[in-house]
């Protein structure tokens, strides 16, 4: 089998509650998110899907995510997408680093290789664990009566765990904790992100004002470095995120007792290849996982979806999915959400269809 044809499209995805706020003021009305189409000489074709959460989060975006994939699939026509360790070489050869460029075409490939062998992606990937996933939802920064009144909200629809968005001021951070924390009911999981925006100083004042209260507190400062000091002056449960973008991460912080989970998002370590390392080193030494992405539709959402239903149970932390933030449907067979759960296609591939009156006219096409 080889790749004959690469077709990229971009795709605006507004957000259903309008703007999606986190730490820095940094805020978000719309996924823009790239869909990567590959066509093959057997007449099998594959879809993945890449997105970011605004340029201001990562080190990625939008626009670098469609130039970097013209840069790099030129050196992919003829290649075999099943093998996609050699299709992962030959992108590696072509781009250096810039992993957010080379996620869509990855788990396209995956979709290829599933479709190709009659088995859906999360078999591939291990097995499946469980018919479904409970979810979490995210928790946009507001005031601390906003954000408790949408954690009951999201309760009252079936979600039982939530990630509450930090990151600023650190006393007003101690009341959106505490005020969230106030109405929790037994069984429920609360994580408290900073995605980076508090200081060490302030991270020190808001896990001390907190220490009473039975939550996570997740990627408190920009660097590993500050994280770790940060993570040796609690006893809270402690996930890093931003920082955790690769193997070496891993055992680097695993060596330091540096965290008891990380949350992997499959975008930011270039897609299903690469996120099943790390996943598969994580179970391997006992490191819980946050599965998810930054951002995206449909088949984000069944990549996340096939990925967690791959993992056992106690190591999903939590698992979220961003198609719900948005009522742009890109693709049929997509997971349903259902009283905060989710549930994956057993379908072959990632068990997806997209809607091309929805992709519209590619924004390039590499043959």
């Amino acid at each position: 089998m080889k790749i004959t044809k690469i077709s990229v499209y971009r795709v605006e995805l507004p957000l259903v509650a309008g703007n999606y706020n986190w730490s820095f003021g940094r805020f978000i009305t719309s996924y823009d998110t790239t869909i990567v189409g590959i066509d093959t000489d057997a007449g099998i074709a594959g879809w993945g899907e890449a997105c970011q959460l605004g340029p201001a989060y990562l080190p990625a975006y939008a626009a670098g995510t469609r130039t970097g994939i013209a840069e790099v699939a030129p050196h992919l026509i003829g290649a075999d997408p099943t093998e996609t360790e050699h299709v992962y070489w030959r992108m590696d050869m072509a781009l250096k680093g810039h992993p957010y460029v080379k996620t869509a075409i990855d788990n396209a490939c995956w979709d290829i290789l599933g479709k190709a062998a009659g088995l859906s992606v999360s078999v591939l990937l291990g097995g499946r664990y469980g018919d479904d996933l409970a979810l979490y939802r995210s928790i946009s920064q507001d005031t601390p009566d906003n954000m408790a009144k949408e954690v009951a909200e999201h309760r009252a629809i079936g979600f039982a765990a939530f990630q509450l968005k930090v990151g600023g001021d650190a006393d007003d951070d101690i009341a959106r904790i505490r005020r969230v924390a106030a109405d929790l009911k037994p069984g429920e999981r609360v994580v408290a992100d900073a995605n980076t925006g508090w200081l060490p100083h302030q991270a020190a004042r808001v896990v001390r004002a907190v220490s009473d209260l039975d939550i996570y507190i997740e990627q408190p400062c920009l660097t590993y470095e500050e994280c770790l000091t940060v993570r040796r002056r609690t006893d809270h449960p402690f996930v890093l995120d931003e920082c955790m973008d690769s193997v070496e991460m891993i055992v680097r912080g695993h060596a330091d007792g540096a965290m008891d989970a990380i949350n992997l998002k499959i975008g930011r370590v270039g897609g299903l290849t690469r996120a099943r390392q790390i996943r598969d080193l994580c179970v391997s030494l006992g490191i819980a996982l946050t599965i998810e992405d930054s951002g995206g539709g449909d088949i984000a959402a069944a990549t996340v979806g096939h990925l967690a239903q791959s993992t056992p149970e106690k190591f999903r932390l939590m698992v979220t999915s961003n198609y719900f933030k948005t009522e742009l449907r890109t693709a049929d067979g997509a997971p349903t959400l259902d009283n905060g759960r989710m549930a994956t296609s057993t379908e072959p591939g990632l068990g997806i269809q997209p809607r091309m009156e929805v992709l519209g006219d590619p924004f390039v096409v590499i043959a």
